[in-house]
C-alpha cells in the first residue's frame, strides 16, 4: 500500500523521502480534499504500523486474522489506485 500511496502522490506531482511524509501527505492531499475516503488512509496507517510490528517487534508479530485483514485492505487499496492511475500491466 505504501508504494501505491507514493504512486498516487506522484500523480499529483508530490514526492517524499520518508514514510511519515507519505502518510501525512496522503491524508492531506486525498482525504482532506475528499478525493478518497478516510478508510483508505486508515488502511495505509494500519499497514505501516503492522509492517513495523512484523519487521521490528520482538514479540509474536501479527496473528493470522490480522494478516488476512491486511491482505484484504491491500487489495482494496490496489483497486483504488487502479481507478486513479489506470490499469497496471
Amino acid at each position: 500500500m505504501f508504494y501505491l500511496a507514493e504512486a498516487l502522490l506522484l500523480s499529483e506531482g508530490l514526492s517524499f523521502s520518508k514514510h511519515s511524509g507519505v502518510l501525512a501527505a496522503f491524508g492531506k492531499q486525498f482525504v482532506k480534499s475528499r478525493k478518497i475516503s478516510e478508510e483508505f488512509h486508515q488502511y495505509l496507517v494500519e499497514g505501516h504500523q503492522n509492517r513495523n510490528i512484523s519487521d521490528y517487534d520482538s514479540g509474536p508479530g501479527l496473528s493470522k486474522e490480522q494478516a488476512e485483514k491486511q491482505i484484504i485492505h491491500a487489495d482494496y487499496f490496489l483497486q483504488l489506485a487502479q481507478k486513479f492511475l489506470g490499469a497496471f500491466p
